[in-house]
């Protein structure tokens, strides 16, 4: 019997992992991770981890396998969260989810399991694994879930072919209706849970609260910089892309430069590194005839650019870079060399839809040209690609 420890965070996803793997032979153990007790930045007093602790302990006595809880606290502040406030700082806009994975989900805890002589690691994922077998080696495919709607391959896009060797998920098949009803045929206490919404194994935690706990609010400007801007006049996009340097390329993917003159002062804010690219939300400004998105944030100098309206030119761009620092591979057998170009399919964000782009291989990194422009690209967030359903690598965008 293979040993596999499956993560098990509470919910009902990880609950019908582990009865999955039970009812397929497996020896299986379940082990919660505890990433977080420090109360200044919980937002109310509940104690979601208790709760989480204890739904996932009592669904392993119901299964009758092994329990454990591992404290990873210390591990995930210095990984996630001072990572988080230290890009915030930066004005640039991190993944916690992606970073959970590949910091804790798929190396400590992988860890763990190992000293606990496991052979594989579980979690409750949607989305699944493929193995290609060559004659001397063996490759892992990351390939989306079944669920469409669900589909998790996205924060695992910075996985290794040695994390992907040990790992399985087991629910990567089915649709979430299916896993609440085999929770629900099996009497699981999980089966109604609700999806969490917070920080990844933190629970309940408001993302703008949290970065408001360590982060000192700072007053700034709000400016509105028209759309028929002189700033959005030179629009490279029509270049061919067919004869592409790397100039052109880097002009493709550049953020547009804003200065205080660009537009009006229409308001203030409480600090700029509290903001993302994109964001509608939290300015707290009407009165205009279409509602205000964030255009820019300027950490340096604590000015937030806007645009009036989903359409704003300033909201969208037609490529992005991943220096070459930062690019990965999940498929190390298909990396591209320096001047190489490939068309795949990307996306810049969790349940966001796949967008035709081609990919540039560069001696500065890779630049993703997208077929059109894309909307609120902003530096810190992961770009993944994909060939048909097979997340192929990811990168940071710088």
């Amino acid at each position: 019997m293979k040993r596999v420890v499956v993560g098990m965070s509470g919910g009902v996803d990880s609950s019908v992992a582990a009865y999955l793997l039970k009812e397929q032979g497996y020896d299986v153990i379940g082990m919660f991770m505890k990433n977080w007790h420090d109360d200044s930045v919980t937002i109310s007093n509940e104690c979601p981890w208790l709760e989480d602790s204890n739904d996932a302990m009592i669904v392993a006595q119901k299964l009758g396998i092994p329990f454990h809880a591992i404290d990873l606290s210390e591990e995930y502040k210095k990984r996630i969260v001072d990572y988080m406030f230290d890009e915030y700082q930066k004005g640039r806009t991190p993944n916690p989810d992606v970073l959970c994975n590949r910091e804790i989900k798929f190396d400590i805890f992988l860890k763990a399991a190992m000293r606990l002589k496991a052979d594989y690691i579980a979690t409750g994922h949607y989305c699944r694994k493929g193995v290609i077998e060559g004659e001397d080696k063996t490759t892992y495919q990351l390939l989306a879930g079944k669920d469409q709607n669900k589909d998790q391959s996205y924060f695992l896009c910075q996985l290794t072919q040695d994390q992907l060797s040990k790992a399985l998920f087991p629910i990567g098949e089915l649709q979430k209706s299916e896993v609440r009803k085999i929770a629900k045929e099996q009497e699981l206490i999980t089966a109604d849970k609700k999806d969490s919404q917070g920080l990844c194994f933190i629970g309940k935690v408001r993302l703008p609260e949290f970065l408001q706990q360590k982060l000192q609010p700072k007053k700034g400007v709000v400016v509105e910089v028209p759309a028929e801007a002189s700033t959005y006049e030179s629009n490279p996009s029509d270049m061919d892309l067919n004869s592409a340097s790397s100039e052109s390329l880097r002009e493709l993917s550049a953020s547009y430069e804003y200065h205080l003159n660009d537009g009006k002062v229409v308001g203030e804010h409480n600090g700029a590194h509290y903001y993302t690219i994109g964001q509608r939300k939290g300015l707290n400004i009407g009165g205009t005839p279409k509602p205000l998105f964030i255009i820019e944030t300027d950490t340096n100098q604590n000015i937030i650019y806007t645009g009036q309206g989903e359409d704003h030119p300033g909201l969208y761009r037609k490529g992005l870079l991943i220096n070459k620092a930062d690019i990965h591979w999940v498929r190390e057998d298909l990396k591209m060399s320096i001047g190489e170009d490939r068309p795949y399919e990307v996306r810049i964000r969790y349940r966001q839809s796949l967008e035709s782009a081609k990919l540039f291989m560069r001696e500065e990194g890779l630049y993703i040209i997208f077929n059109q422009p894309q909307k609120a690209i902003a530096a810190g967030q992961f770009a993944a690609w994909y060939s048909e359903d097979e997340l192929i690598g990811s990168g940071v965008i710088s």
